[in-house]
């Protein structure tokens, strides 16, 4: 599973149980910190999720941000509650990506803004797939 955490939305993909491709699941709308890992552990459990990955928004540079900050505080909370692995992975233009190949398909910007999330969630997650994966080939 593979959360892009952001202040408004989080975007949420998982895998194939093979780990070969990822999919956008949903974007979760945050209402609060305790309603919002309420939901994740839902997802986790009715999924049977064993380890997730986190997009790290930080800088082009590769230097921290603000948002690093939150997403890390938001991931330090999802660890302490789920008890599975969890790594995070630099996110740069995951959403950038991801509103692309929306644009590319004609969708409007409403029709993006509900799904942009969840797809950059499922971009994050297959890099890091292909990733784990090109060392088993």
């Amino acid at each position: 599973m593979c959360l892009d955490i952001g202040d408004k939305r989080i975007g949420i993909a998982v895998s194939d149980p093979f780990n070969s491709y990822s999919l956008p699941v949903e974007t979760y709308h945050r209402k609060n910190l305790k309603t919002d890992l309420a939901k994740m552990e839902s997802v986790v459990k009715e999924k049977g999720i064993t380890k997730m990955v986190c997009g790290l928004p930080v800088n082009f540079d590769g230097s921290d941000s603000i948002q690093t900050g939150k997403a890390r505080f938001f991931i330090d909370k999802l660890r302490e509650l789920l008890g599975i692995e969890i790594i995070s992975v630099d996110e740069r233009c995951s959403t950038c990506e991801a509103e692309e190949v929306l644009i590319s398909q004609g969708k409007s910007r409403e029709e993006r803004k509900s799904v942009v999330d969840s797809l950059a969630a499922a971009t994050i997650l297959q890099g890091y797939l292909n990733q784990i994966n090109k060392g088993k080939k």
